[in-house]
């Protein structure tokens, strides 16, 4: 993991996971639940790599489009 990847690109999402990381990691102290504790790492790592159910962006629709597409011109033929 670079550090562009933990600076850059904090998004909604990854601020929930985040938020909701370090919540359930303190109500696993308080507790001591060692399962709440695993779900805390979990929330925890998914937001500092940003890697969700689908990797890094793998759900995400693209943002900007690729102006290389162009579009082509059709010929229709008439059938009679």
């Amino acid at each position: 993991m670079d550090k562009e990847t933990l600076l850059t690109d904090w998004n909604f999402m990854r601020i929930i996971r985040l938020g909701l990381g370090i919540y359930i990691a303190v109500q696993a102290v308080k507790t001591l639940s060692i399962l709440s504790g695993f779900f805390a790492a979990f929330f925890i790592f998914q937001a500092i790599t940003n890697k969700g159910c689908c990797g890094a962006k793998g759900c995400s629709i693209p943002l900007k489009k690729n102006n290389s597409d162009s579009i082509e011109e059709v010929e229709y033929e008439e059938i009679k």
